[in-house]
């Protein structure tokens, strides 16, 4: 049925795609087509767009559709146009034990006001019986900084509880400064999911990181709101994560916990920052059981090809997300699909419109690989999945420029940067934004981890230079109304429509800033293509080295 479906979607998409394509300029992005593409995947027809869901079948064949209708060639498994994304899907259920054990006094606790956890391991029943329970403050494991909060510290069948963010994001407060990461800008070390993943690597069956509202950049509300739900690839017996739960400690929570264990929480804080941090067993122990309903869930990725005409093997890569969140509660105005026009639909768009651009210009020398990822709302799993597995190898893949919500506020006088001295597309970020006669603003809050926070990063943790364009990041100084009105449009989107029914199509949208983000992006993306540069990491980046080494592998 799921292929008949597909089919039937396919075939309608294809009758109605042609027109689009032959209507606009093949020299200018097309405002009309932004809204037209966007506005059609964030219809009810499409069903909000999960993964798994009969909306996927529709968005997978209207997206195919759109690109056979470009003239574009299959770049997915064996000449299709997809790849596979099975996802493991877990659901906890009522804790049947959850309890702290401190120097022999047990305490319970409740899910999720005190402790927030799912887990990633395809099993029934999520269980910790009596682990001990380690601080490892930052738990940064970082050679080419000089960095080891872990000292040796044996963390099998333990349970690792960390500090939110990285050494340095505390340096405004007046405590000491690491100063061996970026200040305020938080780097990977920072990002809850490297310390989940640098608790698996040791062994550890469960991870807790403190949660401080500032450091996170979320309050407590936003962490428990999964309800015990956790989306991952699914990986092979051997790949599957130690942790049979992962998560968050509330404040309140970790300072009572600190307490009892006769622990100076705020004076180890700053001892983490320090180079000399040597790990403390807290004689406490953690017992937790919890029902787990498991199941897997076939999405997929989309991707389409223009070959290139010198090197083909040398791969440009653009990357959006199709996913979005599917039915939920009904809003104000009844509306009950979260279906994303902005998040991504309205990235989707502006990849599509670099491809028509792209298939009406000089062929590249280089190939340009469009994809389409499944599960990026799910943790970026269909990017994962591409970059665990690649189509096209990393080490041949020349860069990736992903388009991940665009401003819908007007021109702009300026780009906004995220991840700012990460990479040298940086510059050409610059170079092509002064040919508009724009400037380049770096992201307003960096120490919320943006850079890491979208489908570039798949790559980006395999070494493949990146460039992220998001219209979230920061106030763009507007033509009309400069940055003040640059920040009201972030301000309004992000309180009231991200990730929510309203983030739909409206007569309000000014796309002439989304249309200038991108023609940036194609005209990187073209320079690239037409020649044999390989933009590369910038010193004091987490990844130069991992490109150096896959650089190589090219030789």
């Amino acid at each position: 049925m799921r292929a008949i479906a597909c089919t039937i979607a396919l075939l309608a998409s294809a009758a109605t795609a042609p027109a689009l394509a032959q209507t606009a300029d093949p020299n200018e992005v097309s405002a009309a087509n932004l809204t037209e593409i966007a506005g059609t995947l964030a219809s009810d027809q499409f069903e909000g767009r999960a993964p798994g869901t009969p909306g996927e079948d529709k968005t997978i064949g209207y997206l195919i559709g759109r690109f056979q209708a470009l003239g574009l060639e299959p770049g997915g498994v064996d000449g299709s146009w997809t790849q596979p994304v099975p996802l493991l899907h877990t659901q906890l259920g009522t804790p049947e034990a959850l309890s702290v054990d401190v120097k022999g006094k047990t305490t319970d606790w409740t899910f999720p006001k005190d402790i927030y956890v799912s887990t990633l391991q395809p099993k029934d029943m999520a269980a910790i019986d009596g682990a001990p329970m380690v601080f490892v403050g930052y738990g940064v494991d970082a050679p080419e900084r000089q960095w080891d909060d872990f000292k040796g510290q044996d963390l099998k069948g333990k349970v690792a509880v960390f500090l939110v963010n990285d050494p340095d994001f505390a340096a405004q407060a007046g405590e000491p400064v690491a100063g061996k990461f970026k200040g305020r800008t938080m780097t990977y070390y920072g990002r809850w999911t490297y310390k989940f993943e640098e608790a698996a690597r040791r062994g550890a069956v469960g991870a807790l990181i403190v949660h401080e509202t500032e450091a996170a950049g979320y309050g407590w509300n936003v962490v428990e709101s999964p309800g015990g739900e956790n989306y991952d690839i699914v990986r092979k017996p051997d790949d599957v994560t130690s942790l049979a739960l992962q998560g968050w400690i509330s404040g309140e929570a970790a300072q009572k916990l600190f307490s009892e264990a006769g622990l100076d929480l705020a004076k180890l804080r700053k001892q983490a920052r320090t180079a000399a941090f040597e790990p403390v067993p807290m004689d406490a122990t953690l017992t937790a059981r919890f029902p787990v309903k498991q199941e897997t869930v076939q999405s997929q990725n989309v991707l389409a090809k223009i070959p290139g005409t010198e090197r083909p093997d040398e791969v440009i890569m653009y990357g959006a997300h199709w996913d979005a969140y599917g039915k939920g509660a009904p809003d104000e105005q009844g509306r009950i699909y979260r279906a994303g026009a902005n998040d991504d639909a309205l990235g989707i768009a502006g990849m599509m419109e670099i491809a028509r651009l792209m298939k009406a210009d000089t062929p590249p020398e280089r190939s340009v690989v469009f994809a389409a990822w499944s599960a990026e709302e799910r943790g970026l799993l269909g990017s994962e999945t591409y970059a665990n597995d690649p189509i096209y190898p990393i080490e041949k893949t020349v860069a990736n420029l992903t388009l991940d919500i665009l401003q819908t506020a007007g021109k702009a006088k300026d780009v906004i940067l995220v991840g700012k001295g990460q990479g040298t597309l940086e510059d050409d970020l610059a170079k092509f934004a002064a040919e508009q006669g724009r400037t380049v603003t770096p992201e307003s809050l960096p120490e919320r981890g943006l850079f890491y926070r979208a489908d570039h990063f798949s790559l980006a943790k395999r070494g493949v230079p990146v460039l992220l364009i998001m219209g979230i990041s920061g106030a763009s100084d507007l033509v009309k109304g400069g940055k003040e009105a640059g920040q009201a449009w972030v301000d309004d989107y992000t309180g009231r429509c991200y990730h929510q029914a309203c983030d739909a199509v409206s007569d309000a949208w000014n796309l002439a800033g989304a249309v200038q983000d991108i023609e940036v992006m194609y005209a990187i993306g073209e320079d690239l293509a037409q020649s044999d540069r390989w933009p590369g990491w910038k010193d004091g980046s987490e990844f130069k080295k991992i490109r150096e080494a896959s650089a190589n592998a090219r030789k």
